[in-house]
């Protein structure tokens, strides 16, 4: 019996110390849980990208250089600016999304024009900027507005090569937008 009392104290002294370590051994706390919403992003044309009338001097290449934020062309080399409709414009867009997002904005890095007439002759736009509402420096990144809304322009330098054919050129490019 004496040894049954010995075993049984045995026994419950384990449980009790086995139950302690493992009280010692468990924690808990508190952790924060959420998600955050956002709309799809749009992108709306406003103006298109129009390097008005240029003039050609037969046999001489030149660049038309549109800046990202005003119309006022510079040339060199065979071209000059003229003053016949139509006249040049910054490609114009608005965006809209989730209201103080962050975003980025995706150019294309060459556009081509077609002559519309007889569909052969291409020109290249290159060096396209974009020039985000109240900037002063050209970006390819933003943060959208309280409301949820802003706003860019775009320009660029077309190519016009020295036996480059008179006409109407005409061509279509992909940009892109999209939370950072």
């Amino acid at each position: 019996m004496k040894k049954l009392l010995m075993l049984f104290t045995a026994v419950v002294l384990m449980a009790v110390f086995a139950a302690t370590g493992m009280a010692q051994t468990s924690a808990s706390t508190t952790t924060d849980a959420g998600a955050k919403l956002i709309v799809p992003m749009m992108i709306y044309q406003d103006a298109p990208l129009h390097f008005g009338t240029i003039n050609l001097l037969l046999g001489v290449a030149g660049t038309c250089v549109l800046p990202s934020n005003n119309t006022i062309r510079a040339f060199s080399g065979g071209i000059i600016g003229s003053s016949v409709a139509p006249l040049p414009t910054n490609a114009a867009y608005h965006v809209t999304g989730t209201m103080n997002s962050t975003y980025a904005l995706t150019l294309p890095s060459t556009i081509t024009v077609t002559e519309t007439v007889g569909n052969s002759a291409t020109m290249t736009i290159n060096t396209i900027k974009a020039r985000f509402n109240g900037q002063l420096t050209d970006g390819v990144t933003s943060t959208l507005s309280a409301t949820g809304t802003d706003s860019f322009t775009l320009g660029g330098t077309l190519i016009v090569a020295a036996a480059q054919v008179a006409g109407i050129y005409h061509g279509t490019f992909t940009l892109s937008v999209d939370y950072n």
